[in-house]
């Protein structure tokens, strides 16, 4: 099925695909490599809605979308980490698909779920294909001419309790990856194989003092190595990017509602400061948090944050009683268990104390009990909510229940 050009820029940017086939990660027999919980619906509701939503996956499996899918990297995590799903993932460049469908055929990552099927389309030609619970369109919009565009479109796929995924460029990051972009253009390098030799010799020629190549050189080197990556990020036709203030008025636009980035720790003040000016900022309202570590931070490269169909509100369990009335599932996307050495979510090292490997051991083993339920003592609220916290405990909503707020 050939693409219909929809967004002006969609020629363009599928020819680019099919000459650099994007990411450029090699391909490996078996299951991908780790895990992003990212790409792992239960844990996205987790850390967005304090809980997880009943579902009766076996009357109504999970539907998922990958709106440009590339080479199938993103794919190939959303079918392993959520198994039994329905998964649809699409791209522009058939390029890219022909490794995608190597890729998820090598990794049997079609045998983890109950269908996929991976389609030559445009995300903003797939009516009537929605609803998804979960929409993932990662490094994609930017590409288009027309962002918002993109966005409304997605957006109208969104199951209304469904959620997204996107990864925005943001520019203050990419300050010395636009300089060098409009340099090549300048030089009248163009999107071809000679494109990609001239590129990587004007990083490799410039004074190593110069800003651009050592931009490169301590920040992009290992990420470039691949051709296509270094292709994306250099020599791309067709590109936008945002600050804080121009990516909520997009999301303000088209419909949607920020529910969260998904790499928090970047927009904690903690990460930058201490003392009196950590207190300060600690005191502002939380999207003025946001803007200052922007401020602050001059290397943020990119936004990555879930949207939804209405505004979300975090449960916290506060309450002992509801905490002791819920069940709950272990965060399946960590690596070491049973140890009690882990490495957590977002690969952060774990050391679990002898009641909370207790507790997740007790949560294994009796699914169906609450916690309350499981008989371990006085202090299972305490454990249970230092490890929801730490996001290694994942609790299930009541029927009927839920943190939204309508």
């Amino acid at each position: 099925m050939n693409p219909t050009p929809s967004d002006a820029a969609t020629p363009v940017v599928s020819d680019f695909y099919d000459r650099f086939p994007y990411p450029g990660d090699p391909i490996q027999d078996g299951p991908p490599p780790g895990y992003n919980w990212r790409w792992c619906l239960e844990s996205v509701d987790g850390a967005v809605r304090g809980e997880i939503p009943e579902r009766d996956h076996a009357a109504t499996p999970l539907r998922i979308l990958d709106a440009g899918c590339g080479t199938g990297v993103s794919t190939d995590y959303l079918c392993h980490l959520n198994p039994g799903a329905e998964v649809l993932a699409v791209d522009i460049s058939a390029g890219a698909l022909d490794v995608a469908r190597e890729r998820l055929h090598r990794s049997r990552g079609a045998m983890q779920v109950r269908s996929l099927r991976q389609e030559q389309r445009s995300l903003l030609d797939l009516n009537g294909e929605g609803p998804f619970d979960y929409i993932n369109s990662v490094g994609v919009l930017h590409h288009l001419r027309e962002p918002l565009a993109g966005l409304k479109a997605l957006a109208a796929l969104l199951d209304d309790d469904g959620l997204m995924h996107l990864f925005l460029y943001a520019n203050a990051g990419r300050w010395e990856i636009h300089r060098t972009q409009k340099a090549l253009t300048r030089l009248g390098v163009g999107q071809d194989s000679e494109a990609l030799r001239l590129g990587r010799e004007l990083l490799d020629v410039l004074p190593e003092s110069n800003r651009l190549r050592r931009n490169y050189e301590q920040r992009w080197l290992i990420d470039t190595a691949a051709d296509a990556n270094f292709a994306d990020m250099y020599l791309h036709p067709q590109e936008t990017s945002y600050d804080l203030e121009t990516l909520f008025a997009l999301i303000e636009a088209s419909g949607l509602h920020f529910v969260g980035f998904s790499n928090p720790s970047v927009w904690d003040p903690a990460r930058l400061l201490n003392g009196d000016l950590l207190a300060r900022a600690q005191a502002l309202p939380v999207e003025d948090q946001w803007f200052l570590i922007e401020d602050l931070d001059t290397e943020i490269s990119h936004f990555e944050f879930f949207v939804a169909r209405k505004p979300l509100q975090e449960r916290r369990w506060e309450d002992d009683g509801d905490l002791l009335r819920a069940r709950t599932r272990r965060q399946s996307c960590v690596w070491g268990w049973p140890s009690a050495s882990l490495l957590g979510p977002d690969l952060e090292p774990i050391a679990l104390s002898a009641q909370e490997k207790q507790l997740l051991e007790a949560v294994d083993a009796h699914p169906e009990h609450s916690l309350g339920e499981l008989g371990l003592g006085p202090w299972t609220a305490d454990v249970a909510r230092t490890l929801i916290q730490r996001r290694l405990l994942l609790p299930l909503a009541e029927a009927g229940g839920g943190g939204e707020n309508a």
